[in-house]
């Protein structure tokens, strides 16, 4: 099933009192939109006539601040008065043409509120982010039992069939619960595949309830625990309007779990283990992992074959592909040389970055900045030119030229986030070029070296590497069915990823960084801040919440997944890998749910 459901999530702010009557009151509309551009206007649509068409001098339009990306506008509207609403974007096309986004931040339909009374003032109507808002910013209530009812045995239906596990109970399933425009709008052969592999990675689910927001959402909001870890999901499930109520959509969505009691650390400690047991006997999880706080070991555990080939098995020392997550080690190692002079996150990559790579007209766009927050409009040379070549081909940083030759930029740099492997290659190519040594012996001196991890490094898959684990994942179509990776991943990692790491090293890493043995404290707060809004710093993925960050960085590709978590406020560390997809990231965010309840 899908997991991305573009939504806006609206929560109320009010405080203070100014007036016993009145004839209207003031409510600011707010909305966060870090991909905004200049050709852009966002507008508040709704049923009071201040609200009205655009036609009507515009008057509903919404004010863009520059720095923050966010719109907003302040209108006065009549007090304790039923409101519906929704925020409109217009975008100039081609020739000047009007291209209006209808319904993004309202999911397809109004939104209704009911305004303050006269005692009410600084009243705030948040959309949060425009593209990708949290549905867990609008407040909710849970509703622990079974939902009934016809939409509720529609529900039920559903996750019988989920549950089966087999392409006739999938079949079946669509012709009796689901509107035909939602049977046919893929091939059935489709639908069949996404419910096998749904339930391949997670074991099934088991209903636990409903949720109700206090801004409706158009679909309905079922709350299941999956089996393999036992984490919280929400599915969003749209009806068709009637009283059939067959479902006309679904999307699988991590939401903030339902509020449990509080657990002690040892309860915390018990429940890990347990998820970690069930995950591993069950085969959802294939590697290793490790929690601790403050240097003390909560829990370290490994399972899995690192070869099922041979039938080995993974322990606490199996190097695992890191994917993505080296992107961590080079943005350090660029801090590193802005630390010594050598450069300044304003600098444009031109200097660095010759023609043979990129024209000079794009080169000059771009800064160091850009590159470490993936705000410069690059792209990713994943492209077809590599998936038709030769993996021998890409050993070292400059044989990834010709994938990058011709890259062109899909916006201009700093307008927006658009994740880039390209952006975070040529930040080693800075690196060579500053240093005068390789990629790979800058980090090994200066970032894993004095980090003490023994066991980290770009190894080639050409060369006998112990305990290098391999990877695995299913063909497409085909869930019951085990390959390696070997013929897809790359040859040798990168600036970029590819390299591999065990869990005990990644803790050293954070260890390192959170004592200012790798850079100074002041620098490693711009790499874990979140630089327009899009949870990401510099090399680094930023979660905010209320006395809860974490920095740290995924890493996925098929047959393999990683993540470190940095929990700054908790103190706790937690390094997650495997040779298997989505196991990894599916086991830290259940760590993350049970992180949340301990006092």
């Amino acid at each position: 099933m899908r997991k991305n459901l573009v939504a806006s999530a609206l929560f109320l702010v009010s405080s203070g009192a100014f007036a016993a009557t009145c004839t209207s009151v003031a409510i600011t509309f707010k909305v966060t939109d870090p991909a905004a551009v200049e050709t852009e206007s966002m507008f508040v649509n709704g049923d009071q006539p201040v609200l009205g068409p655009w036609a009507a001098g515009e008057a509903n339009r919404m004010k863009r601040d520059g720095q923050s990306k966010h719109w907003s506008a302040t209108f006065q509207l009549p007090p304790e008065t039923n409101l519906q609403f929704k925020f409109m974007k217009r975008t100039i096309g081609a020739a000047g043409k009007d291209v209006w986004e209808r319904g993004i931040a309202s999911y397809s339909q109004n939104r209704e509120l009911r305004t303050p009374a006269c005692d009410t003032k600084n009243f705030t109507v948040d959309g949060g982010n425009f593209r990708e808002a949290e549905r867990e910013h609008n407040p909710f209530t849970d509703d622990l039992s079974a939902p009934q009812g016809n939409k509720g045995a529609r529900i039920r239906a559903l996750v019988d069939a989920f549950n089966a596990g087999s392409a006739a109970a999938t079949r079946e399933f669509f012709a009796r619960h689901a509107t035909p425009a939602f049977a046919q709008s893929v091939p059935m052969a489709m639908h069949e595949q996404i419910f096998a592999e749904a339930l391949n990675r997670n074991g099934g689910m088991d209903l636990r309830g409903t949720r109700t927001y206090q801004l409706p959402l158009p679909e309905a909001t079922v709350l299941f625990q999956d089996r393999a870890f036992g984490g919280w999901h929400g599915l969003f499930i749209a009806f068709e309007p009637g009283g059939d109520s067959r479902i006309s959509g679904i999307s699988l969505q991590d939401v903030a779990p339902p509020r449990l009691p509080a657990l002690s650390e040892a309860a915390f400690v018990a429940e890990l283990r347990a998820t970690i047991d069930r995950a591993c006997k069950g085969g959802f999880f294939s590697g290793a992992v490790r929690v601790q706080r403050q240097g003390d070991v909560l829990v370290e555990a490994a399972c899995g074959e690192a070869s099922k080939r041979y039938h080995v098995a993974n322990n606490l020392d199996t190097r695992f592909n890191l994917g993505s997550m080296n992107k961590m080690f080079t943005s350090i190692a660029i801090s590193q040389l802005v630390e010594r002079g050598k450069l300044k996150y304003t600098d444009t990559i031109d200097t660095f970055v010759d023609e043979s790579w990129l024209p000079k007209d794009i080169t000059r766009q771009i800064t160091i900045h850009h590159l470490l927050s993936h705000t410069s409009g690059l792209g990713s040379y994943f492209n077809d030119k590599y998936w038709n070549s030769s993996r021998l081909m890409y050993r070292d940083v400059n044989d990834y030229k010709p994938l990058v030759a011709g890259d062109k930029l899909a916006f201009k740099p700093g307008e927006k986030f658009g994740y880039s492997n390209t952006g975070m290659l040529l930040l080693g190519v800075v690196i060579e070029k500053v240093s005068g040594q390789s990629y790979f012996d800058f980090i090994r001196a200066n970032v894993t070296g004095p980090a003490g991890m023994t066991s980290t490094e770009s190894y080639a898959m050409d060369e006998p590497v112990e305990n290098l684990a391999t990877g695995h994942t299913h063909p497409e179509g085909q869930p019951g069915k085990w390959i390696e990776n070997s013929l897809l991943h790359v040859l040798k990692g990168g600036p970029a990823g590819g390299g591999y790491s065990t869990v005990r090293d990644l803790d050293k890493f954070a260890t390192a960084l959170l004592a200012g043995k790798l850079v100074k404290p002041e620098t490693l707060a711009l790499h874990w801040r979140d630089v327009i809004k899009a949870r990401y710093g510099y090399g680094f993925q930023v979660t905010e919440k209320p006395g809860n960050k974490v920095v740290g960085h995924s890493g996925g590709f098929p047959g393999l997944n990683g993540q470190l978590d940095i929990y700054l406020d908790k103190k706790i560390v937690v390094a997650s890998l495997a040779n298997q997809d989505d196991a990894a990231s599916t086991l830290a965010g259940r760590i993350g749910q049970l992180l949340d309840r301990v006092q």
